[in-house]
């Protein structure tokens, strides 16, 4: 049971670092958002899939949203706090001072953003070894993960940033190191990201297969004191920390999760009693969170350890402790349809007619596509447009980092109704790839009922709706929107002893909101664009052959 009822409010901060800004959020402990700030970070692309970031610009966006969403709250108030976090690549010296991650030298441009793809090869190298830690990510390594990155490291700025390196973090980790001054790492992104393994720590035989021996005499770079997210780190927020966030001294700092794995946090243990939704008689592993952004995750936990092909993990408490966990994903979702949308002929007259109707583009879009389907269904629009979404790789269920995108159907027309017709088909595409990615889970032994989704692509209705109708099921819409910093704010909860474990912060904290149900009528249709959908890789293997040949 948790503490008895202060009579004054308690809080919690909540600080979640995404791919192109940070936000912070003051949180009760019934799981209500009291305030939010939001703010951006840079990010550079000094050659092409390179992407970089700085860790110095990420903290200071971090101690100002913080500093935004407590003032005029008494800082006794403010319990605790929790980060979450891309798995990006932090890179420092060994006096703790950034190091530049490309050749051109930029001192603070330290991150190798999640999304850098520049170790495709490295990671290619890697899986051609077949070694046994590659079972837990689905037997194939993703450019997105750490080893390779570390490798195209050694392998290109040895001088300037290898040799030199004293600390190689993760991105939720570098934030926990810098409010305390604590080296630990979150379980959480050494088992997902880097190979370690929580019964047997890391695998030296690994990193010397790989070329990185190196780490072996000297694990401290990356890592030697491990601990569960929502774990209190050190003795809190450091003195300065405590001044640069606007808080006391010696608050409660929780070990972090990565951002997506932090939104599965703050909607899967939801109190689902009374809404008639087929979990509600099933145990949690029926749950499957969908945290949709600029990419996508797909989130699965279950008892036991379930290797499923193409899929990350089995992680053990890499989210909910006690429960292994298995990560889908898409590399680019809301990303893409940006992509769409903004390379099109008719993006300037949508900017437009959106600005004049005081909209954003796309409620705009579903408004449209709602006036262009006359009699018919509006999903039916796209019976001869069909969309690959895996523009920038597939990351699951075929982890293949090399697979392009592909549009079949396209006219010489370049109408605004061509362009909502496009962005429609692409929502469908990205629908139909979770679709193919909860098809593989539930083959490896999975048995999901529910989806529970958050991000911000939930708050666009027609995508949520699209996800209802092409998995068919249901879709929990959690009460607050920004699931992730509800999930970033249970972490800070119980790091600060006001529950006794995460579960019950998550029952508390997570609530459900609205519930979109799936609409059988159109499920023929869209077991038809499922065929094209799965026909569509096999074409576009069968093309790559035949240019190989």
């Amino acid at each position: 049971m948790s503490r008895p009822e202060p009579t004054s409010p308690q809080y919690y901060v909540g600080i979640d670092v995404g791919t192109a800004s940070v936000r912070a959020a003051l949180v009760d402990q019934d799981g209500s958002v009291v305030l939010t700030a939001k703010e951006p970070i840079e990010i550079w692309e000094p050659h092409p899939d390179h992407y970089v970031q700085s860790s110095s610009d990420i903290w200071d966006k971090c101690c100002h949203t913080a500093r935004r969403v407590t003032q005029g709250v008494d800082p006794s108030r403010i319990r605790g706090i929790g980060f979450d976090a891309t798995c990006s690549l932090v890179v420092l010296d060994k006096s703790f001072q950034p190091l530049p991650v490309n050749s051109n030298g930029e001192k603070d441009r330290n991150v190798i953003l999640w999304m850098d793809h520049r170790a495709f090869g490295q990671a290619e190298r890697i899986n051609r070894t077949r070694h046994r830690v590659l079972q837990y990510v689905g037997g194939v390594m993703s450019p997105e993960m750490q080893p390779p990155k570390l490798m195209w490291l050694k392998e290109n700025l040895r001088e300037s940033c290898w040799e030199k390196a004293g600390h190689f973090l993760d991105l939720p980790d570098f934030l926990s190191w810098k409010a305390t001054g604590s080296l630990t790492r979150s379980l959480c992104t050494l088992i997902c990201k880097w190979t370690y393994s929580s019964e047997t720590g890391w695998d030296d035989s690994f990193w010397t297969t790989i070329g990185l021996e190196d780490l072996v005499s000297d694990y401290s770079k990356i890592g030697v004191q491990v601990s569960s997210p929502g774990t209190p780190l050190g003795a809190g927020l450091s003195s300065k920390a405590a001044w640069e966030l606007g808080l006391s001294e010696g608050t409660a700092v929780a070990a972090s999760l990565i951002d997506a794995h932090a939104g599965g946090l703050g909607v899967v243990g939801a109190d689902v009693t009374g809404h008639n939704l087929p979990c509600e008689t099933q145990p949690i592993t029926s749950r499957l969170a969908l945290i949709c952004g600029t990419s996508s995750c797909h989130m699965a936990i279950s008892e036991r350890p379930l290797f499923v092909p193409g899929v990350w993990g089995p992680y053990y408490s890499a989210m909910v402790p006690g429960l292994w966990l298995n990560e889908g994903g898409q590399s680019a979702t809301g990303k893409l349809l940006d992509h769409i949308i903004k390379g099109h002929a008719a993006f300037p007259e949508l900017q437009k007619k959106a600005k004049e109707s005081g909209e954003n583009i796309y409620t705009f879009l579903n408004r449209h596509l709602e006036a262009i389907k006359k009699e018919s269904a509006l999903g039916l629009l796209t019976d001869d447009l069909h969309i690959w979404p895996d523009f920038h790789g597939n990351r699951s269920p075929l982890a293949d980092p090399a697979l392009k995108g592909m549009v079949v159907g396209l006219t010489l027309s370049q109408t605004l109704d061509d362009l909502a017709r496009l962005y429609l088909a692409t929502v469908q595409a990205v629908a139909l790839g979770t679709r193919h990615i909860l098809e593989t889970l539930q083959a490896a032994g999975h048995h999901i009922s529910t989806l529970f989704m958050c991000g911000g692509l939930s708050k666009n209705l027609l995508f949520v709706q699209m996800h209802a109708d092409i998995t068919g099921l249901p879709v929990v819409l959690s009460r607050e929107v920004e699931s992730v910093l509800v999930g970033a704010a249970i972490l800070g909860a119980c790091a600060s002893g006001d529950f006794h474990s995460i579960q019950e912060a998550m029952g508390r904290m997570a609530g459900v909101g609205k519930i979109i149900e799936s609409n059988p009528e159109h499920s023929s249709f869209y077991d038809k664009k499922y065929k094209v959908f799965q026909r569509l890789a096999e074409l576009q293997k069968e093309f790559r052959a035949l240019m190989q040949d």
